[in-house]
């Protein structure tokens, strides 16, 4: 069975009521229990986890690398723009992986647009709010099923 690790970053425990304007109203538990409908009912074990701590997500990205995780779906939150160590982490594992993000992060600060992780990710996701994860697990989905052929 394929399985998928959601990985987010920094502040987004306080999503629902952090800037809802930009992130939305939903609350990260929320959007863990749709993507954990999603996966079930696309036949793939999912796995959360979240952390304030750039060496957690680092360690974590590991630990994934060799417990037969598929495939990871990040939202590295302000992480995207600062940290070459997660960058190498994925570099050191070769998972693939997909970048999200809630908001469009080309039309916040110019500081936003830039990625530590992008050149590397399958894709990225952004804009959609809590459906950029939701269009990442799919296109996770998908990827895991045309590599296993």
């Amino acid at each position: 069975m394929t399985n998928i690790l959601v990985i987010h970053g920094p502040n987004l425990n306080l999503l629902g009521t952090r800037e809802p304007e930009v992130y939305g109203a939903d609350t990260l538990d929320s959007i863990n229990q749709q993507l954990n409908q999603m996966a079930q009912q696309s036949g793939v074990n999912l796995q959360t986890f979240q952390s304030n701590n750039e060496g957690e997500i680092i360690s974590c990205i590991q630990r994934a690398g060799s417990d037969q995780v598929d495939f990871v779906i990040i939202n590295p939150a302000a992480y995207t723009h600062t940290s070459v160590a997660i960058r190498d982490a994925f570099l050191a594992t070769r998972l693939p992986f997909i970048e999200v993000h809630l908001s469009n992060v080309y039309a916040r600060e110019e500081f936003r647009m830039n990625s530590y992780l992008s050149d590397l990710a399958v894709g990225v996701i952004g804009g959609f709010g809590k459906t950029s994860y939701l269009l990442a697990l799919e296109a996770a989905v998908i990827h895991c099923k045309q590599s296993a052929k």
